[in-house]
């Protein structure tokens, strides 16, 4: 591998992919998609390339499907990650210090806002590799009704241990962001919290950022990433209603 497991695969990004539209939403340019009449909305926070890759907003098409309004901002305000011209990924940690997922947590704040500005009377989030650290934030607090961590990078032992709301982990088996091992202790500080619903499912044979970064001609990645959409799917229509 030629650099860090959060940044391979990187998506062909494509700003003009998707059924939705962009629009500005709490400040933030948003992919946008679902009825926004909608009562019930979720977001989603991207990975580090950012709200224009293709399987991301498909995924928020399918959220949308089911009944969401799905909100998908660009918390990097068109500055994804871009890996360097020999395809390296030295500029990562400089990268990360102009666009941490703590800044973009705060900035997640106002997008809530407006949702419950239009009506929306219950919001779900889900974060993939480093959206999960953005989505672990909120599900400190209040901001959200439940919660879904897809391949988290950067969330620790203690943010879960800080979780209040119904979550669902799903991690991969191949992962050195989030080996099964740390997911298993993410479980294991859950399952203690009797008053905090969870579901933790490690997937085998896939690697971190699965969910999102598949190749649509690989019948088995596909057939993975539709497994664990499901699993999203199904925990928002138990828990945002």
């Amino acid at each position: 591998m030629s650099g860090p497991q959060c940044c391979s695969n990187p998506p062909t990004l494509d700003p003009s992919t998707g059924s939705g539209h962009v629009e500005k939403f709490g400040g933030l340019d948003t992919y946008v998609t679902g009825s926004p009449d909608s009562k019930l909305a979720i977001l989603l926070a991207s990975d580090i390339f950012g709200y224009d890759a293709p399987n991301l907003r498909k995924l928020a098409d399918k959220v949308a499907a089911a009944g969401f309004f799905v909100v998908v901002p660009d918390f990097f305000y068109g500055d994804p990650f871009v890996p360097g011209d020999d395809g390296s990924y030295a500029n990562l940690p400089t990268w990360l210090k102009d666009h941490g997922p703590d800044k973009a947590f705060e900035e997640s704040k106002p997008v809530l806002e407006v949702l419950k500005s239009k009506g929306v009377s219950a919001v779900g989030a889900a974060g993939f590799c480093y959206g999960a650290k953005v989505v672990v934030e909120l599900s400190k607090h209040d901001f959200i009704q439940a919660a879904v961590l897809c391949h988290p990078s950067f969330v620790t032992l203690d943010d879960i241990k800080a979780v209040k709301i119904p979550i669902s982990i799903l991690g991969a088996e191949i992962d050195n962001m989030s080996p099964p091992e740390v997911v298993k202790q993410f479980e294991e500080a859950l399952t203690a919290k009797s008053e905090i619903e969870c579901h933790v499912k490690i997937f085998p044979k896939v690697a971190h950022g699965w969910t999102v970064r598949y190749n649509v001609e690989d019948e088995a990645a596909v057939k993975a990433a539709e497994e664990a959409h499901q699993d999203l799917l199904e925990w928002f229509l138990n828990h945002v209603k």
